[in-house]
């Protein structure tokens, strides 16, 4: 599932001064530069590409409101709305109590979340790699810090390059996709096993896959270039494995599908609401599909 995504993609735009960041307590709420009202939207590298594409559209449709993206991770997004420097959080991982406990401390609010569609967590190898699917436990047996897994021989896999060793390509740890894929593929709890690559965004996963044909990692769906493929994935051996795609996200077949969040401090700005309902409109769910994802069932 290969998407076209660069008709998407946009600068974001950088506001020049940290004191016209208007975010959290501020008056008013997203600040004012020379009559734009200004939108500080921050977090996922999963959803960095949407976001920006919702930015570029929305902004050319209301020409007085600037919405201006950056990246960083789902933790890094909590944080600056925990500080007060972000309106908008974009988390590819549910909130932590932890987390909500301290914007309640600080805020005196709860945080608001909306789903703004589904991900599949896709799982990608070099476009040589011969594996067709993998399982759950598979990649835990790989990934996780008591896994027996560590040679391509081991999945009965002739890996590209004649490299038998995988090479496994994370993220760091202050990603929602990390996060998201320690919870869910780990057993028991348990943490990383040391040695892995950990990259800072999406895309850097999957182009590390792209050019090292014994690599294996984790990504967004909407990631995927000609360079790699998306294995399919199953529960356990024996079980029917699903590919990524938007009916097996919405049927709950693909066993690691995950919704997308935005959150909010408690109920947002007026001008922060109406974009954020524009995201979840038709116009901002059409992006969503546009960019490799799946639109919200709910909308």
């Amino acid at each position: 599932m290969k998407k076209n995504i660069n008709k998407y993609l946009v600068i974001s735009l950088v506001i020049p001064f940290l004191g016209q960041l208007g975010c959290g307590k501020r008056e008013g709420g997203g600040g004012v530069d020379g009559g734009s009202t200004n939108i500080q939207n921050k977090g996922s590298d999963t959803m960095l590409q949407l976001a920006q594409a919702w930015s570029e559209m929305y902004s050319a449709k209301n020409q007085d409101v600037r919405v201006s993206v950056s990246g960083g991770g789902s933790g890094t997004g909590i944080a600056g709305l925990i500080n007060g420097v972000v309106d908008v959080a974009n988390c590819s991982r549910s909130i932590k109590p932890a987390e909500e406990a301290k914007i309640q401390e600080k805020h005196g609010v709860k945080p608001k979340e909306y789903i703004m569609g589904l991900d599949c967590l896709a799982v990608f190898v070099h476009k040589d790699n011969p594996i067709e699917e993998i399982t759950i436990e598979q990649l835990g047996q790989i990934y996780g810090e008591d896994g027996t897994i560590t040679k391509w021989s081991q999945l009965g896999i002739e890996a590209p390059g004649g490299k038998d060793e995988i090479v496994r390509v994370s993220r760091t740890s202050n990603s929602g996709t990390y996060v998201y894929f320690k919870e869910t593929v780990i057993p028991d709890g348990k943490s990383f096993k040391s040695g892995k690559l950990d990259m800072h965004g999406s895309k850097e996963v999957v182009e590390l896959c792209g050019k090292t044909p014994a690599a294996i990692g984790f990504s967004g769906m909407g990631y995927a270039t000609d360079e790699v493929r998306m294995v399919l994935v199953s529960k356990k051996e024996g079980d029917k494995a699903f590919a990524p795609n938007n009916e097996n996200a919405l049927s709950g077949d693909y066993p690691i599908a995950r919704p997308l969040f935005m959150y909010t401090l408690g109920e947002p700005k007026p001008h922060v609401k109406a974009y954020l309902d524009w995201c979840m409109g038709p116009e901002g769910q059409k992006i969503v599909e546009g960019t490799g994802y799946v639109p919200n069932p709910q909308k």
